[in-house]
């Protein structure tokens, strides 16, 4: 089963086109795993359109519930940030990289970096992320985390048909010791 879960955790990486000198997935060990409702809100204002303009992004996510068997204390976590960007639907889709910063329920914290691959297949909108965390506990680990949403509001408006106010997603983390 360990082999299976390495082979597609390998697999992932690669289709979003992510390649780094870490050590092979099945060399590590879980460091932590978050599960549903785990799960990030994106809020734009105004709402983004076809075409790209200023726009405030408030990300928010939370973790939880979380196990970690090195870190027994830490059972849930949150980021929050506002940023202004220019933006249009259509780049909620294709590649995406960026760092933020995890508040684990404990006080301590992760700053994590990683690629992303945003697709709609059918009603869904599935971001795969792969990274590695860059500081603070858990520094060093691979960052695996994988969020599924509806996608009917960013398909209408791809197609100049709607806008998108907010995309609400679950799903899972998994850091992993290398």
């Amino acid at each position: 089963m360990r082999r299976i879960l390495s082979f597609l955790v390998v697999a992932l990486a690669l289709s979003v086109n992510v390649v780094t000198a870490a050590a092979p997935a099945y060399a590590g060990v879980a460091d932590l795993t978050c599960t549903p409702p785990s799960g990030n809100l994106n809020e734009y204002d105004p709402p983004l359109t076809l075409t790209p303009q200023p726009v405030a992004l408030t990300l928010t996510a939370q973790y939880g519930p979380c196990v970690s068997p090195s870190q027994p204390t830490i059972t849930s976590g949150a980021r929050a940030v506002t940023v202004n960007i220019t933006a249009g639907c259509l780049d909620l889709l294709g590649a995406a990289s960026g760092s933020y910063t995890i508040t684990w329920n404990t006080g301590q914290t992760s700053t994590v970096a990683v690629n992303t691959n945003r697709v709609i297949a059918g009603a869904a909108y599935t971001l795969a992320s792969t990274g590695v965390v860059t500081s603070g506990v858990f520094a060093g680990d691979a960052v695996v985390a994988n969020l599924t949403g509806p996608s009917t509001d960013i398909t209408l408006c791809t197609l100049g048909l709607g806008s998108v106010d907010k995309i609400y997603t679950i799903g899972t983390l998994e850091l992993t010791s290398l």
